[in-house]
């Protein structure tokens, strides 16, 4: 069974920069695709981004392209979400999630197919 453990929220202003980390447990992270999501209130939980199994291939909003960076290690079953040039509207509590079912090494943008989550950190970005 796999768990996600989220890390490294804060409070930062707007322009600077955080890094977010999700830990999982689990033998098998090495074959899940990984996502992150967010939600910010009063809003439905949004697609941020994903990378496959093997790290070499990722999917981004079209909101945060350019802006944050998804990555994996494998060896230390970590994924990271290096969130560069934050703005207000990135406000939110941010999610980890593994696909561990059908397709589990293909990333999506469908929260829908990711089926463990973490409980969240949250991120606030003042202005």
């Amino acid at each position: 069974q796999v768990q996600l453990v989220e890390s490294g929220g804060g409070l930062v202003q707007a322009g600077g920069s955080l890094r977010l980390s999700c830990a999982a447990s689990g033998r098998t992270f090495s074959t899940h695709a990984m996502g992150w999501f967010r939600q910010a209130p009063g809003k439905e939980r949004e697609f941020v981004a994903a990378v496959i199994w093997s790290a070499g291939n990722t999917l981004y909003a079209d909101s945060v392209k350019g802006r944050f960076t998804i990555s994996r290690d494998n060896a230390k079953n970590t994924v990271n979400l290096q969130m560069n040039s934050l703005k207000p509207e990135d406000t939110a509590v941010y999610f980890c999630a593994s696909r561990t079912g059908y397709n589990s090494r293909i990333s999506s943008r469908n929260a829908d197919v990711y089926d463990v989550w973490g409980q969240g950190t949250q991120v606030t970005v003042s202005s």
